[in-house]
């Protein structure tokens, strides 16, 4: 969605021709626990653990017309790609790069058993370039070892583990080169806090970890630098972790809600999550629950960072009870809570949200003006996007401000309305949005189910 300048790094896409050499298969490191212990290093014993709980995804995707660097590449081929993945939860849910499975018609997904299951596309972050695919595995699956990234440094060794070019769990190691790195992949992507390393990261890595000494993911390897050798870039698991909570967050189903709001930078591990704010009329107040709460677990679930919170209340709905472990004021308590549905917004009737998912309040004009400095005359805050709707797919977030679709300005409901009902908006679909995001103008396209836009 958001739209900048090109830059001369590439993400490894999972298309790019092969190039660079294989170190070591992980599928075979098995084998060595009959050697020496001499053999078996700290970097062997962090391949080992951490191995069993990456996956590889490959899918098939049709590549459209990328502009005049990529010309020699024929417009609307389909081409098999490949990416990596991490398990993040023992019941199917993988974190990988949202690069690697957008557009992809069948993602096939397999773990380190080596039986390929079908996969699906649970939530993105086009933002961030993140996103969580789900697989049934037949048998829980390893979950891998969450380290942090707060605690980095430079020249530090690390070790990256992916399916480079297509050899599944390829190892390949180095040190941190630098921290905090800037990059711009393309005119949409652009990352503002990544590792740099020299761990070999090839075309087919996307999605996969950067693990510390111990076996700890402390990043999930994402880019490269064409035409450069020992320079690539992961983002921080703290922060891939705080993105993963909102995407489960937003994942929930309507009928699973606590209203519980959660403290943010919990990506880093702690023990346990901050309650930042409790809604008055939700289960956690009937049961009890204040701000200020420290939850350290759900059920049988223990409780390290938010996404731990929002892991354990997933498949869950309403009428289930739901056990709390917290701290208050450093006393251990426990609370039980039943869960119900999602209550509908004010406007649940209007077409923002019954066409597009957006759940919209007017901003006074004053406020606008003096919180926002754009062109804009006025907007409307996205008070809530409904899960699986357009604007979700799109990467449209709560606290995003809908300035303008097609040639209007949307400053309030009454525009919003009198454009989706224009008796020509079906020329106008898909229709261009465009939301303020903090300091940042963005823009995209918002798909409309005509059947559901004559109901």
């Amino acid at each position: 969605m958001p739209q900048r300048t090109p830059h001369p790094i590439r993400q490894h896409d999972p298309w790019a021709r092969a190039g660079l050499a294989i170190l070591t298969a992980c599928l075979l490191l098995p084998s060595l626990g009959t050697g020496s212990e001499l053999r078996e290093t700290p970097i062997v014993r962090a391949v080992k653990s951490a191995c069993p709980s990456v996956v590889n995804i490959r899918g098939e995707k049709t590549i459209g017309n990328l502009g005049a660097e990529a010309a020699e590449i024929e417009t609307g081929r389909r081409v098999n790609g490949m990416g990596t993945g991490v398990v993040i939860d023992s019941r199917g849910y993988i974190l990988t790069n949202y690069h690697v499975v957008d557009g992809v018609r069948q993602i096939q997904v397999t773990p380190a058993d080596g039986e390929m299951l079908p996969g699906r596309l649970i939530a993105r972050d086009s933002e961030t370039d993140l996103a969580v695919i789900k697989i049934d595995p037949p048998d829980p699956l390893p979950v891998i070892a969450i380290g942090t990234s707060s605690d980095l440094m430079p020249g530090e060794p690390v070790v990256a583990v992916g399916n480079a070019y297509g050899y599944e769990h390829t190892v390949t190691r180095g040190i941190i080169s630098a921290l905090h790195r800037a990059v711009q992949v393309s005119d949409a992507q652009y990352y503002d806090d990544l590792i740099q390393t020299d761990a070999s990261i090839n075309p087919g890595n996307s999605g996969g970890p950067l693990l510390n000494i111990d076996g700890e993911m402390i990043g999930v390897n994402v880019a490269v630098r064409a035409g450069a050798q020992g320079i690539g870039f992961a983002i921080p698991v703290d922060k891939a972790m705080a993105v993963a909570a909102k995407m489960f967050s937003s994942h929930a189903a309507p009928g699973a809600w606590h209203g519980v709001e959660l403290g943010a930078g919990a990506g880093s591990p702690q023990q346990g999550s901050t309650v930042a704010a409790i809604d008055q009329k939700s289960p956690a107040a009937a049961a009890g629950l204040r701000a200020g709460d420290l939850i350290t677990a759900v059920d049988d679930i223990d409780v390290r960072r938010n996404l731990d919170f929002y892991r354990a209340m997933l498949q869950r709905g309403a009428g289930d009870d739901v056990q709390l472990a917290i701290r208050r004021c450093g006393d251990p308590m426990t609370i039980k809570l039943t869960l119900v549905d999602l209550p509908r917004p004010k406007q649940a009737g209007h077409p923002a949200w019954l066409l597009l998912g957006l759940d919209l309040k007017p901003i006074p004009g004053r406020e606008f003006r003096s919180k926002y400095q754009t062109r804009y005359r006025g907007g409307l805050t996205i008070k809530a996007v409904r899960a699986g709707s357009p604007a979700a797919k799109q990467g449209i977030r709560s606290g995003d401000v809908l300035v303008g679709m097609h040639i209007w300005e949307t400053i309030s409901l009454e525009n919003v309305s009198y454009i989706l009902a224009r008796p020509d908006f079906a020329t106008l679909n898909p229709i261009k949005f465009f939301i303020l995001r903090q300091k940042e103008t963005l823009y995209g396209y918002l798909p409309v189910a005509m059947k559901t836009a004559k109901r």
